[in-house]
Formats: structure tokens, C-alpha cells, sequence
């Protein structure tokens, strides 16, 4: 057998965690509901087939809107580059970018298991980065990390595992990398890619992963994921079969109706009831309706 690699020694920048290191409130730094989920629950729910609920979340007052519903897990994604900033896509996310809405959200959100995005090469540039800037989302109170692909990376992200900190992972249309896919596209359609995918998730769950998201894959791929691994599978445009769903909360809102992938489902008309509510006030305004003498002061 073959020796072991040995990974260079840890170099902490003690400047990056300073600087990243949000205080959490002692009400929010753990979970305080009965019912909460934990890391191991989600192995639990795979093999009661019990269906794992996530979406998304950036800011304090989404998050304490979602503390209060039945969702299971929310994802501090790196989305939020392109759904709160603006960007064209997910390269332009930041580890301060991510720790800043992650503890936000933290927040808001006391008795949600959450998870921080990994953003852009942050597990490219030597384990010392990486490391740092995994105790940075850490630190701001979430319960996991999650980290795009496998290829170059899985003795590293073994490592973060051994370090204690759980580790979601993310194959199919990883977004990162959607330059080198030539763009948006459903992913593992041949039987290259199938086999490459597939191969990628079980060194994901040798590594330790507790969980994987799959991201727009053919359905027979993600059945055959979910049905091979002893880890849960999380889809997004994976089709029914994986064992929860994650959605972006803007896009299953209604927040932008000219955004209409296949898998995509609305569940409001979140831009519409806006600018209904944001319209009636400026004619409330214009016509002196608003405010009434109940709306003042005496």
C-alpha cells in the first residue's frame, strides 16, 4: 500500500479570522427547539425516508421569517452574490461576503440547522486558507460548511471532517465552475460524465461528507446516487428520487418570473404582491390617504 500524502503544516492567519469573527448572541448560538436538526439526523431521515426541506437564506429578517416554518435546513449560499448583489454568477462571493450573511442569518434564525457556502477557491489555496476560512464561517454560528466538487479536493475535505466540522457536498451543475461547463447545463447526461459523477459521490461519503446536494443531473443518475450512498442526497433539478430538495428562496417566491428552469416550481407571486403593496403606498401618498390622523401623532 502506498504511503499516505502528507499535507503541508496548518498556517492559521490569525488576521483573516479576526477580521471575519462575528459575535453570535447567546440566544442564538444553538439550537433551542426540541425538534432542531442535528448533523446525524440527516442520516437518520435518509434511512427513515423521511424527505430533508431546504432552501436558502442571506439576511436576518428572511431567516426569522423561516425560523418560524417547518423548513429543515437552510443554505447560506454563495447564490448570494448573484441574488443580493447583483453578480453575473458565484465567482464573485467572498469568505468575508459569505461570513457577513451567514451570521446574519444566524441571527434570525436560532433553531435552524444552517449551512455556509464554500466560495470561490477557497479550498484551492493551500489547506492553511482553507482552514482559516472555514473557521470563519464556523465561527459565525452555522452548523456546516459545504463545498462544490470533489476532484482535488477530498484529502482536504477529509481533513476538515477529522477537524470536527461537518461537510455537505455539492456535484452535478456546480456553479463555480459553470465557466468550464460552457454554462448552465444539466450535467452527467452521457455516460462519462454519469460515471464521473457517481465516482465523485462515494469519495465525497469516504471522506466523511454527512450529506449531498445534486444539482441539475437526470433523474436515473440521482436515483442511482441516492440508492448507492448511505449519506442523504439533496436535489435541485435532480427529480423526486433524491432523498430532500433544496430551492432558492427568491426563485420558488416569485421574485424573478423571467427566471424559468424546468424544475423550478413558484409558490408566490412574491414580485407582484411588492410592487402591488410599494405602488398603493405611493398613491396613498400622492392622494393624502396616507398618513391618517390614526397614523399620527398628537
Amino acid at each position: 500500500m502506498a504511503a499516505a500524502t502528507r499535507l503541508p503544516p496548518l498556517r492559521v492567519d490569525a488576521r483573516l479570522v479576526h477580521r471575519l469573527r462575528f459575535p453570535v448572541p447567546a440566544s442564538c448560538s444553538r439550537h433551542t427547539r426540541e425538534d432542531a436538526l442535528n448533523t446525524l439526523d440527516f442520516a437518520r431521515r435518509k434511512a427513515a425516508r423521511e424527505p430533508i426541506s431546504m432552501v436558502t437564506c442571506y439576511d436576518f429578517w428572511s431567516a426569522e421569517v423561516l425560523n418560524r416554518t417547518d423548513v429543515d435546513c437552510l443554505l447560506v449560499g454563495d447564490s448570494l452574490a448573484m441574488v443580493v448583489h447583483g453578480f453575473d454568477s458565484t465567482v464573485q462571493a467572498t469568505v468575508e461576503m459569505m461570513a457577513l450573511h451567514a451570521a446574519a442569518v444566524r441571527r434570525g434564525a436560532p433553531d435552524k440547522y444552517i449551512v455556509g457556502d464554500m466560495p470561490f477557491l477557497s479550498m484551492r489555496k493551500g489547506r492553511g486558507f482553507a482552514m482559516d476560512s472555514v473557521q470563519a464561517l464556523m465561527q459565525t454560528g452555522v452548523n456546516a460548511i459545504k463545498v462544490e466538487g470533489e476532484a482535488g479536493q477530498a484529502e482536504l475535505t477529509a481533513h476538515i471532517v477529522e477537524s470536527g466540522v461537518p461537510v455537505m457536498g455539492h456535484l452535478g451543475l456546480t456553479p463555480q465552475s459553470v465557466q468550464a461547463f460552457g454554462g448552465h447545463k444539466v450535467q452527467g447526461r452521457n455516460e462519462g460524465q454519469a460515471g464521473r459523477i457517481l465516482d465523485s459521490a462515494r469519495k465525497l461519503e469516504a471522506a466523511g461528507c454527512f450529506a449531498l446536494v445534486l444539482e441539475c443531473v437526470p433523474r436515473q443518475l440521482a436515483r442511482r446516487i441516492t440508492e448507492e450512498l448511505s449519506i442523504p442526497t439533496i436535489g435541485i433539478g435532480a427529480g423526486p428520487d433524491t432523498d430532500g430538495q433544496v430551492l432558492v428562496l427568491q426563485d420558488m417566491l416569485g421574485m424573478n418570473p423571467d427566471f424559468k428552469p424546468r424544475f423550478l416550481r413558484h409558490y408566490a407571486d412574491g414580485r407582484g404582491l411588492i410592487r402591488s403593496a410599494v405602488d398603493r403606498f405611493a398613491e396613498d401618498t400622492r392622494s393624502g390617504a396616507f398618513p391618517a390622523t390614526a397614523e399620527s401623532y398628537g
